[in-house]
């Protein structure tokens, strides 16, 4: 596969605090590149880096066009609109700004606002759109040069369950033109999106690969869940084989066994509810999901 985007040693401190360590990374023409990490991890730096919003400490960003300004599109987590302008109207002036014709401009504007089911409010000022028509909006000011490299954060926030479909069905309608890269704290709409994903935290990556390979690399692929009423941590844990699981996540009354043999699992933790006289109120299994991985590498929940 062709590199697009190639991020080679990167580094940026502030003050005595490393961000980014030193961290390499490819990007592949075409594909949906899921960038993932909790608060404080270096991603909101790196991507600054990546753009050209920031300047590395150390290390280098090369795009394989060369020219930065027109090869990419931002879509920016906090919504940026016009909001005395109607859609069309912004979306038109954006292409301007980047040198293309009335007409060219028009022409996509249109077809951009078509594509995310802003047509019938083409003619409403900005102000006057929900904040789910104004997160569409904000895409397609972002695609209206048609960019190489499309860096989309949180393209989902805020949008109703219908949108949701729409914006990544579109998402996904454009990989082949334009190369996304994709920041989200939805772990299951980044498993759906992604074409490969990259998780980092505390400034380093701690794996990159796609979906099936990260769970792989896991070495483990189902989940036992159990809802227990009372204190799991004394009544429950210190009692369970540890041969019957390899990791454990505790939320709340809720407890999560990642295991190699569920069945075995299963029947072995019920053994032990049930010589304790612990009330389960529900048991399920399940696959190993994306935020299971991240949990298991991170320590902790996404907080962003």
């Amino acid at each position: 596969m062709q590199t697009i985007l190639r991020a080679d040693s990167l580094c940026k401190k502030y003050g005595s605090t490393i961000a980014v360590d030193n961290i390499s990374f490819d990007i592949y023409s075409g594909e949906i590149f899921g960038f993932l990490g909790p608060n404080g991890a270096g991603k909101t730096t790196t991507i600054k880096m990546m753009c050209g919003l920031l300047k590395p400490d150390g290390g280098s960003v090369s795009i394989n066009s060369g020219n930065r300004s027109s090869s990419i599109g931002i879509c920016p987590q906090n919504i940026v609109v016009w909001e005395n302008l109607s859609c069309i109207e912004q979306v038109i002036f954006m292409g301007t700004m980047y040198n293309m014709t009335a007409s060219d401009s028009e022409s996509k504007a249109k077809e951009l606002l078509e594509s995310l089911g802003l047509t019938q409010v083409k003619d409403r000022l900005a102000k006057n759109l929900s904040g789910g028509m104004q997160r569409r909006l904000n895409i397609a000011l972002a695609l209206i040069h048609s960019p190489e490299i499309l860096f989309l954060d949180e393209p989902q926030a805020g949008l109703d369950p219908q949108s949701r479909v729409l914006v990544r069905d579109y998402i996904r309608s454009i990989r082949n033109q334009t190369t996304i890269v994709l920041t989200t704290h939805d772990m299951e709409e980044a498993e759906k999106l992604s074409d490969r994903i990259c998780i980092i935290d505390n400034g380093k990556i701690l794996i990159t690969g796609n979906a099936a390979e990260i769970k792989k690399i896991s070495g483990y692929e189902d989940v036992v869940e159990l809802d227990i009423e009372g204190d799991i941590a004394n009544n429950l844990i210190p009692f369970i084989d540890p041969e019957l699981t390899l990791k454990m996540t505790i939320t709340d009354n809720r407890v999560a066994f990642s295991v190699k043999d569920p069945i075995s699992a299963a029947s072995g933790l019920l053994d032990v509810i049930s010589s304790r006289n612990l009330k389960v109120s529900n048991l399920r299994l399940r696959k190993t999901s994306l935020e299971d991985i991240f949990i298991s590498l991170t320590g902790r929940k996404i907080r962003e």
